[in-house]
């Protein structure tokens, strides 16, 4: 990873998670010198106790592609994610890897952010509303009051490719 600017970014296939990924990727990176690194939380399982502390190992953009290597770890790839990734990796030659973790969302994006040594944090936001958002709790709103790198929350519906 060297010298890299590394940005995480949540992501769990909603259209808000989508948007915070396009933003990222036309707002943030910018080059070479900066890693995507898309970080997926999964309800736990029994079957990945083995990372459960530690999530997954990185998992390069080519593999993740692979069918059965996203199978591994329970996700299956979406097609506009990949899509959104492929780009930029190819035209702003960005390195981008997944990594897996299984566990309360909250607690496994802050710990992300420790265990990746990540330069910033991008998050959707679902948009729920102050109620709603007292009795369910909200992601992005623990991660922004507990992580120790700068957080962007992005609002918005999904991207729309062709």
């Amino acid at each position: 990873m060297g010298g890299a600017r590394r940005v995480g970014i949540g992501m769990d296939y909603s259209p808000s998670s989508k948007s915070a990924l396009q933003w990222a990727v036309d707002n943030l990176v910018n080059g070479e010198d900066h890693q995507i690194i898309i970080i997926d939380v999964q309800s736990p399982k029994s079957e990945y106790i083995l990372w459960e502390d530690t999530g997954s190992p990185l998992i390069p953009l080519d593999e993740f592609k692979v069918i059965n290597v996203s199978k591994l770890y329970g996700i299956t790839p979406d097609p506009q994610v990949i899509d959104i990734l492929d780009t930029a990796h190819r035209t702003k030659r960005v390195n981008v890897v997944f990594k897996v973790y299984w566990g309360d969302p909250r607690e496994k994006m802050c710990e992300a952010v420790e265990d990746l040594k990540l330069h910033s944090l991008v998050v959707g936001s679902r948009g729920l509303g102050s109620l709603k958002r007292v009795l369910l709790g909200s992601v992005s709103n623990y991660v922004v009051t507990n992580a120790t790198c700068p957080v962007t929350v992005v609002k918005g519906a999904a991207v729309s490719k062709p």
